[in-house]
């Protein structure tokens, strides 16, 4: 069954806005996991306006003991990122070219533009024991170029496809993105999948594409959590995702 990985940002956040450490991203990782999240993903950035250097010290001290969770750290190899993962050995690092000050991701790598800058970052991931995922967009004649960098992984940017949802552009968005999976899987890459995923429209990105392993989901899933609490909410994408799962033959 897909991998549901809860990304923490947003709790960090709402945290940020006073200097009483609520709420706890420990604690909300941990009810996460406790209702079934297989892993915790983050993004700090440089300026870290929502999750803090010490709160990725603290999760990777968390989840070193936790069998089977996987813990994701997101963001620009070129900025901060590489100074985590040479720290924490997470189980993955997730490349995002992401500018100084950027709102929040809106696009993934460009290749051949950015294959020789990226090389050694994956190459020195690959020799710390950390699988590397690389952002894209669903452009089915980038994968190759994945490959050959040695990444493993590739989490397709899905924004597009949240906005096109409901709408009569769903389709062709829908059919673009399948086509992208296709063209990762066939290179060996495994799919995970983030951005603006939703209980709305998780469902049918998944009965879609069927092949995606992961996905990311931290603003709507944090936004659904203060309604309903960490457990009840993971355990709704949880059952999203499994309903989503194809019938046996």
């Amino acid at each position: 069954m897909t991998a549901l990985s809860v990304n923490l940002n947003k709790v960090a956040t709402i945290r940020n806005t006073r200097e009483l450490g609520i709420p706890s991203v420990l604690k909300a990782a941990s009810l996460c996991l406790e209702a079934g999240a297989n892993g915790i993903t983050v993004h700090p950035r440089p300026d870290a306006r929502h999750i803090r250097a010490q709160d990725v010290y603290d999760l990777s001290q968390l989840l070193k003991d936790r069998a089977h969770v996987e813990f994701n750290i997101e963001g620009n190899p070129f900025h901060n990122l590489m100074d985590f993962v040479r720290v924490c050995r997470p189980e993955q690092a997730t490349f995002v070219p992401d500018e100084q000050g950027q709102s929040t991701s809106d696009h993934g790598w460009s290749f051949p533009k950015d294959f020789e800058r990226l090389r050694p970052f994956v190459q020195e991931c690959l020799g710390l024991g950390v699988r590397v995922s690389l952002f894209m967009d669903a452009q089915p004649s980038q994968m190759h170029y994945v490959r050959e960098l040695g990444a493993q992984r590739v989490e397709l940017y899905t924004q597009p496809y949240a906005s096109a949802y409901a709408t009569p552009e769903q389709s062709s968005v829908l059919e673009a993105f399948k086509q992208a999976a296709q063209s990762a899987s066939s290179q060996g890459l495994v799919l995970n999948a983030g951005h603006d995923l939703s209980l709305i429209n998780l469902g049918l990105l998944l009965k879609t594409i069927p092949l995606i392993e992961e996905v990311s989901i931290g603003h709507a899933l944090i936004g659904d959590a203060l309604e309903m609490g960490y457990p009840s909410a993971v355990k709704a994408y949880l059952a999203c995702i499994q309903a989503a799962k194809p019938a046996k033959k």
